[in-house]
Protein backbone atom coordinates (compact mmCIF):
# COMPACT_ATOMS: atom_id res chain seq x y z
CA UNK A 1 0.00 0.00 0.00
CA UNK A 2 1.59 3.33 -1.16
CA UNK A 3 1.64 5.93 1.33
CA UNK A 4 -0.53 8.42 -0.87
CA UNK A 5 -3.10 5.74 -1.07
CA UNK A 6 -2.79 5.24 3.05
CA UNK A 7 -3.48 8.64 3.45
CA UNK A 8 -6.48 9.10 0.79
CA UNK A 9 -8.62 5.95 2.54
CA UNK A 10 -7.19 6.10 6.28
CA UNK A 11 -7.04 10.16 6.35
CA UNK A 12 -9.99 11.30 4.03
CA UNK A 13 -12.19 8.21 2.68
CA UNK A 14 -12.70 6.16 5.82
CA UNK A 15 -13.40 8.93 8.62
CA UNK A 16 -16.17 10.10 6.18
CA UNK A 17 -17.08 7.12 6.02
CA UNK A 18 -17.17 6.79 9.62
CA UNK A 19 -19.08 10.23 10.18
CA UNK A 20 -21.92 9.33 8.46
CA UNK A 21 -22.52 5.14 8.74
CA UNK A 22 -21.88 2.15 11.12
CA UNK A 23 -20.16 -0.09 9.29
CA UNK A 24 -20.18 -4.08 10.43
CA UNK A 25 -17.78 -6.56 8.29
CA UNK A 26 -17.73 -10.16 8.28
CA UNK A 27 -14.97 -12.60 6.81
CA UNK A 28 -12.20 -10.31 6.89
CA UNK A 29 -10.43 -14.04 7.51
CA UNK A 30 -11.03 -15.32 3.81
CA UNK A 31 -9.50 -11.95 2.21
CA UNK A 32 -6.05 -13.36 0.70
CA UNK A 33 -3.02 -12.21 1.73
CA UNK A 34 -0.69 -12.90 -1.03
CA UNK A 35 -0.68 -12.54 -4.91
CA UNK A 36 -3.65 -10.58 -7.36
CA UNK A 37 -7.04 -11.28 -6.99
CA UNK A 38 -10.64 -9.86 -8.05
CA UNK A 39 -13.09 -8.42 -5.69
CA UNK A 40 -16.55 -8.73 -6.80
CA UNK A 41 -19.71 -7.29 -4.87
CA UNK A 42 -22.98 -5.97 -5.57
CA UNK A 43 -24.29 -2.44 -6.18
CA UNK A 44 -26.78 -0.54 -5.14
CA UNK A 45 -25.32 2.00 -3.98
CA UNK A 46 -22.22 5.03 -5.34
CA UNK A 47 -21.44 4.60 -1.88
CA UNK A 48 -20.35 0.85 -2.30
CA UNK A 49 -17.21 0.85 -3.58
CA UNK A 50 -15.88 3.22 -0.87
CA UNK A 51 -17.33 0.59 1.94
CA UNK A 52 -16.08 -2.38 -0.17
CA UNK A 53 -12.48 -0.72 -0.33
CA UNK A 54 -12.62 0.21 3.69
CA UNK A 55 -13.13 -3.52 4.41
CA UNK A 56 -9.79 -4.10 2.81
CA UNK A 57 -8.06 -0.94 3.54
CA UNK A 58 -9.05 -2.21 6.94
CA UNK A 59 -6.83 -5.18 6.58
CA UNK A 60 -4.18 -3.49 4.96
CA UNK A 61 -4.96 -5.18 2.04
CA UNK A 62 -5.24 -2.50 -1.06
CA UNK A 63 -7.58 -2.78 -3.52
CA UNK A 64 -7.41 -0.93 -7.32
CA UNK A 65 -11.09 -0.42 -8.39
CA UNK A 66 -12.08 0.31 -12.24
CA UNK A 67 -12.94 3.61 -12.57
CA UNK A 68 -15.19 6.09 -15.04
CA UNK A 69 -12.69 8.26 -17.23
CA UNK A 70 -14.91 11.08 -16.43
CA UNK A 71 -13.87 10.73 -12.81
CA UNK A 72 -10.28 11.37 -12.88
CA UNK A 73 -11.23 14.61 -14.73
CA UNK A 74 -12.89 15.93 -11.55
CA UNK A 75 -10.72 18.06 -9.47
CA UNK A 76 -9.06 16.63 -6.54
CA UNK A 77 -10.67 13.49 -6.58
CA UNK A 78 -8.86 13.11 -10.11
CA UNK A 79 -5.80 13.68 -8.51
CA UNK A 80 -6.53 11.43 -5.44
CA UNK A 81 -7.73 8.45 -8.33
CA UNK A 82 -4.69 8.76 -10.18
CA UNK A 83 -1.80 8.73 -7.71
CA UNK A 84 -3.68 6.09 -5.63
CA UNK A 85 -3.61 3.71 -8.72
CA UNK A 86 -7.04 3.25 -9.87
CA UNK A 87 -7.61 2.07 -13.53
CA UNK A 88 -9.76 4.61 -15.80
CA UNK A 89 -12.29 2.93 -17.88
CA UNK A 90 -12.87 5.14 -21.64
CA UNK A 91 -16.43 4.09 -22.05
CA UNK A 92 -17.59 4.42 -25.77
CA UNK A 93 -14.51 4.95 -27.30
CA UNK A 94 -11.32 3.35 -29.19
CA UNK A 95 -9.57 2.94 -26.22
CA UNK A 96 -12.27 1.24 -24.03
CA UNK A 97 -10.66 -1.92 -23.80
CA UNK A 98 -7.53 -0.51 -22.36
CA UNK A 99 -8.85 -1.05 -18.87
CA UNK A 100 -8.65 -4.49 -18.89
CA UNK A 101 -5.58 -4.85 -20.06
CA UNK A 102 -4.42 -2.81 -17.25
CA UNK A 103 -6.26 -4.80 -15.29
CA UNK A 104 -4.82 -7.80 -16.30
CA UNK A 105 -1.70 -6.68 -15.95
CA UNK A 106 -2.17 -5.93 -12.29
CA UNK A 107 -3.28 -8.94 -12.02
CA UNK A 108 -0.34 -10.60 -13.17
CA UNK A 109 1.69 -7.88 -11.04
CA UNK A 110 0.06 -9.46 -8.11
CA UNK A 111 -2.49 -6.25 -7.44
CA UNK A 112 -5.75 -7.28 -6.50
CA UNK A 113 -8.37 -5.03 -8.18
CA UNK A 114 -12.22 -4.94 -7.57
CA UNK A 115 -15.38 -5.03 -10.09
CA UNK A 116 -18.76 -4.67 -9.87
CA UNK A 117 -20.35 -7.59 -12.30
CA UNK A 118 -23.42 -5.80 -12.52
CA UNK A 119 -22.12 -3.02 -14.85
CA UNK A 120 -23.88 -0.42 -13.07
CA UNK A 121 -26.12 0.23 -9.83
CA UNK A 122 -28.65 -2.21 -9.53
CA UNK A 123 -32.48 -1.80 -11.44
CA UNK A 124 -34.03 -4.30 -9.42
CA UNK A 125 -36.74 -2.99 -7.64
CA UNK A 126 -36.19 -5.42 -5.28
CA UNK A 127 -32.64 -4.41 -4.53
CA UNK A 128 -31.65 -7.55 -5.29
CA UNK A 129 -28.22 -8.25 -7.66
CA UNK A 130 -28.97 -7.98 -11.14
CA UNK A 131 -27.68 -10.34 -14.06
CA UNK A 132 -24.15 -10.05 -14.39
CA UNK A 133 -22.11 -8.68 -17.26
CA UNK A 134 -19.12 -10.63 -18.75
CA UNK A 135 -16.15 -8.76 -17.89
CA UNK A 136 -14.86 -10.36 -14.60
CA UNK A 137 -15.67 -13.72 -15.69
CA UNK A 138 -13.61 -13.05 -18.49
CA UNK A 139 -10.83 -12.09 -16.49
CA UNK A 140 -10.90 -14.60 -14.15
CA UNK A 141 -10.48 -17.25 -16.78
CA UNK A 142 -7.72 -15.52 -18.71
CA UNK A 143 -5.66 -14.99 -15.08
CA UNK A 144 -6.29 -18.02 -13.43
CA UNK A 145 -7.07 -15.10 -10.39
CA UNK A 146 -9.09 -16.19 -7.61
CA UNK A 147 -12.03 -14.22 -7.19
CA UNK A 148 -13.22 -12.63 -3.40
CA UNK A 149 -17.16 -12.77 -3.56
CA UNK A 150 -18.07 -9.52 -1.13
CA UNK A 151 -21.97 -8.96 -0.15
CA UNK A 152 -23.50 -5.19 0.79
CA UNK A 153 -26.34 -3.62 1.90
CA UNK A 154 -27.16 -0.52 4.02
CA UNK A 155 -25.44 1.94 2.25
CA UNK A 156 -28.34 2.39 -0.40
CA UNK A 157 -30.07 3.91 2.92
CA UNK A 158 -27.28 6.71 3.02
CA UNK A 159 -26.76 7.44 -0.17
CA UNK A 160 -30.16 6.21 -2.45
CA UNK A 161 -29.34 4.70 -6.38
CA UNK A 162 -31.07 7.49 -9.10
CA UNK A 163 -31.86 10.89 -6.95
CA UNK A 164 -33.11 9.49 -3.78
CA UNK A 165 -30.67 11.58 -2.02
CA UNK A 166 -27.97 11.86 0.06
CA UNK A 167 -29.04 10.89 4.12
CA UNK A 168 -25.91 10.84 6.64
CA UNK A 169 -28.11 11.13 9.59
CA UNK A 170 -28.99 9.82 12.04
CA UNK A 171 -25.97 7.43 10.83
CA UNK A 172 -27.02 4.17 9.42
CA UNK A 173 -25.69 0.59 9.07
CA UNK A 174 -23.88 -1.14 6.28
CA UNK A 175 -23.02 -4.69 6.36
CA UNK A 176 -20.17 -5.84 4.53
CA UNK A 177 -19.73 -9.87 4.28
CA UNK A 178 -17.14 -11.37 2.93
CA UNK A 179 -16.74 -14.92 1.47
CA UNK A 180 -14.24 -17.37 0.48
CA UNK A 181 -12.12 -17.10 -2.28
CA UNK A 182 -13.02 -19.48 -5.42
CA UNK A 183 -11.84 -19.63 -8.96
CA UNK A 184 -13.79 -20.19 -12.52
CA UNK A 185 -10.98 -23.44 -13.10
CA UNK A 186 -14.25 -25.69 -13.60
CA UNK A 187 -15.16 -23.41 -16.65
CA UNK A 188 -11.63 -23.45 -18.68
CA UNK A 189 -9.79 -20.46 -19.91
CA UNK A 190 -11.60 -20.02 -23.47
CA UNK A 191 -13.51 -16.81 -23.65
CA UNK A 192 -14.48 -17.47 -27.04
CA UNK A 193 -16.56 -20.07 -25.65
CA UNK A 194 -19.28 -17.94 -25.09
CA UNK A 195 -21.87 -20.34 -23.24
CA UNK A 196 -18.75 -21.57 -20.33
CA UNK A 197 -18.03 -16.94 -19.63
CA UNK A 198 -22.17 -17.06 -18.98
CA UNK A 199 -21.81 -19.94 -16.82
CA UNK A 200 -18.62 -18.45 -15.51
CA UNK A 201 -20.74 -15.21 -14.85
CA UNK A 202 -23.54 -16.91 -13.69
CA UNK A 203 -21.62 -18.57 -10.98
CA UNK A 204 -19.79 -15.55 -9.75
CA UNK A 205 -23.75 -13.46 -9.62
CA UNK A 206 -24.11 -16.86 -7.49
CA UNK A 207 -21.58 -16.31 -4.82
CA UNK A 208 -22.23 -12.73 -4.33
CA UNK A 209 -26.06 -12.82 -3.87
CA UNK A 210 -25.95 -15.62 -1.35
CA UNK A 211 -23.86 -13.38 0.52
CA UNK A 212 -26.51 -10.87 -0.21
CA UNK A 213 -29.49 -13.46 0.95
CA UNK A 214 -27.53 -13.70 4.49
CA UNK A 215 -27.32 -10.18 4.90
CA UNK A 216 -31.09 -9.82 4.08
CA UNK A 217 -32.57 -13.23 5.94
CA UNK A 218 -33.97 -13.99 3.47
CA UNK A 219 -33.95 -15.92 0.11
CA UNK A 220 -33.19 -14.07 -3.45
CA UNK A 221 -35.91 -14.32 -6.50
CA UNK A 222 -34.73 -14.99 -9.84
CA UNK A 223 -31.86 -12.12 -10.81
CA UNK A 224 -33.30 -8.94 -12.78
CA UNK A 225 -31.95 -9.14 -16.32
CA UNK A 226 -32.81 -6.01 -18.43
CA UNK A 227 -32.94 -8.56 -21.24
CA UNK A 228 -35.94 -10.02 -20.36
CA UNK A 229 -37.46 -7.55 -17.67
CA UNK A 230 -36.45 -4.61 -20.17
CA UNK A 231 -33.62 -1.67 -19.58
CA UNK A 232 -35.76 0.84 -17.68
CA UNK A 233 -33.04 3.53 -19.00
CA UNK A 234 -30.40 5.20 -17.57
CA UNK A 235 -30.94 6.38 -14.24
CA UNK A 236 -34.04 4.96 -13.50
CA UNK A 237 -35.08 1.48 -11.55
CA UNK A 238 -36.95 -1.16 -13.50
CA UNK A 239 -40.08 -3.36 -13.30
CA UNK A 240 -40.36 -6.63 -13.16
CA UNK A 241 -41.78 -9.01 -15.50
CA UNK A 242 -44.18 -12.07 -14.21
CA UNK A 243 -41.08 -14.76 -14.18
CA UNK A 244 -40.92 -17.24 -16.71
CA UNK A 245 -42.53 -20.27 -17.28
CA UNK A 246 -39.35 -22.88 -17.79
CA UNK A 247 -35.47 -21.70 -17.74
CA UNK A 248 -35.37 -22.73 -21.38
CA UNK A 249 -37.46 -20.09 -21.92
CA UNK A 250 -36.20 -17.77 -20.22
CA UNK A 251 -32.70 -18.27 -22.19
CA UNK A 252 -34.52 -17.75 -24.72
CA UNK A 253 -36.16 -14.74 -24.20
CA UNK A 254 -33.37 -13.53 -22.84
CA UNK A 255 -31.13 -14.19 -26.05
CA UNK A 256 -28.14 -15.92 -26.83
CA UNK A 257 -25.94 -13.13 -27.32
CA UNK A 258 -22.66 -12.82 -25.16
CA UNK A 259 -21.86 -8.61 -24.10
CA UNK A 260 -19.00 -7.54 -25.54
CA UNK A 261 -15.69 -7.39 -23.84
CA UNK A 262 -15.23 -3.87 -23.15
CA UNK A 263 -15.63 -1.95 -20.09
CA UNK A 264 -17.62 0.48 -21.19
CA UNK A 265 -20.71 -1.58 -21.89
CA UNK A 266 -19.90 -5.20 -20.32
CA UNK A 267 -18.84 -4.53 -16.83
CA UNK A 268 -18.34 -1.43 -17.37
CA UNK A 269 -19.87 0.29 -14.30
CA UNK A 270 -17.36 -2.26 -12.75
CA UNK A 271 -16.20 0.63 -10.75
CA UNK A 272 -16.54 3.34 -8.20
CA UNK A 273 -19.57 5.69 -9.26
CA UNK A 274 -18.33 7.43 -6.14
CA UNK A 275 -20.08 11.00 -7.37
CA UNK A 276 -24.27 10.91 -7.39
CA UNK A 277 -23.91 12.88 -10.96
CA UNK A 278 -22.12 10.30 -12.48
CA UNK A 279 -24.73 7.43 -12.06
CA UNK A 280 -25.71 5.11 -15.11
Amino acid sequence: MTPFYRFAARGAIIPFLKAVSKQHVTGVENIPREGGFIAVANHLSNLDPLTAMRALVDADVPIYSLAKSQLFEIPILGHVFSAGGQIPVYRGSTHAGDSLVEAERRLRAGDPIMIFPEGTLSRDPLQWPMTGKTGAARLAMRTGAPLLPIGQWGAQNVLGAYGSGFRPFPRKDVDVLIGKPFDLAEFGTDTSDHAAVRAATAEIMRHITELVEQLRGEKAPRPFDMKYDGDPGKGNIGVRRPDPPAPSEYEHLSGPGTPPDNPGDDEGDDEPETAPEQQS
